[in-house]
């Protein structure tokens, strides 16, 4: 089955958008290197990731397996 694709999520932005867009990147670029590292990275918390210190694993399919029992598949470790 052919998927159609949703022109609206691929449309060039308006005039208006645009222009918010330029200002907001202006913004941003006239503030300092180090506010600007400091709002670059998001820590978001990954479920049983983050629930341990370090993980080791003795092969690599080791580490498949475990990530396909233990995480959920939205983090994207899952295989394809």
């Amino acid at each position: 089955m052919a998927r159609q694709l949703d022109k609206t999520a691929c449309s060039e932005p308006d005039a208006a958008t645009r222009r918010q867009w330029w200002a907001e990147f202006e913004a941003a670029a006239r503030r300092p290197l180090k506010t600007r590292f400091r709002y670059a990275f998001i820590k978001t918390y990954k479920p049983v990731m983050d629930d341990a210190r370090f993980r080791a694993f003795d092969t690599t399919a080791d580490y498949r397996r475990w990530c396909e029992e233990n995480l959920p598949s939205w983090l994207g470790y899952g295989r394809v």
